[in-house]
């Protein structure tokens, strides 16, 4: 992927108020607000077009974007992106600032990786349900991944992978755990296939009279 994806131009704007945000709308812009790093909360304008293909690749969620706005680059999260009902339109986005020095809370994507491989899947009549697409996490900005791998390789028949069972990259963590024990929470499952599909496979096991 191009590192172009993550940097996107911006203008300051100073005509605030749905009827204003309306009318960005409709020039092919979009608004937004920029806050945090104990700085005062900043108004926007994104081209639409720029935004739509770069919010079509998932890294754009948990990855540190570059904002250039008048001359000044500034390093950003995606907190929060309003979506139009039913056409492919991006209405809003919420960007955080991001300081290189202070760690960052924000979600990434789970990839679950070799379940064509896991022999209780393969060769057992198991599925994996998921129990979660995404975690959250706690991390400096530089070492921000983009997504969080679970290998289902060697997961039993039965078995649940834990928040714990997770290995994570070098200086990142799981916000969850922090609270307590209590929440080590099941990330999947691989359990028996229910219904005529599971009933066959058994038939076709069985030995012969």
């Amino acid at each position: 992927m191009s590192d172009g994806i993550f940097t996107l131009d911006a203008e300051i704007r100073n005509d605030l108020g749905k009827g204003a945000s309306r009318r960005l709308r409709h020039a092919g812009k979009v608004p937004a607000v920029l806050y945090g790093a104990g700085q005062k909360a900043v108004s926007l304008t994104l081209t639409h077009n720029k935004v739509f293909q770069a919010q079509e690749f998932e890294a754009f969620y948990s990855h540190v974007l570059t904002l250039n706005i008048a001359g000044e680059s500034v390093e950003v999260l995606v907190k929060d992106m309003q979506r139009h009902a039913f056409r492919q339109i991006v209405n809003h986005i919420d960007f955080l600032r991001v300081d290189a020095k202070k760690p960052v809370t924000t979600n990434v994507p789970l990839h679950f990786i070799n379940e064509k491989e896991c022999e209780a899947i393969k060769f057992q009549g198991g599925h994996a349900e998921h129990n979660m697409a995404d975690v959250e996490i706690s991390c400096l900005p530089a070492d921000l991944p983009e997504f969080i791998e679970v290998d289902l390789t060697n997961v039993e028949l039965g078995q649940t992978l834990h928040l714990t069972d997770l290995v994570m990259p070098k200086g990142v963590t799981l916000v969850e755990l922090n609270k307590g024990e209590s929440h080590d929470l099941a990330v999947v499952s691989v359990k028996t296939a229910k219904g005529p599909k599971a009933d066959d496979a058994v038939e076709e096991e069985a030995p012969e009279a």
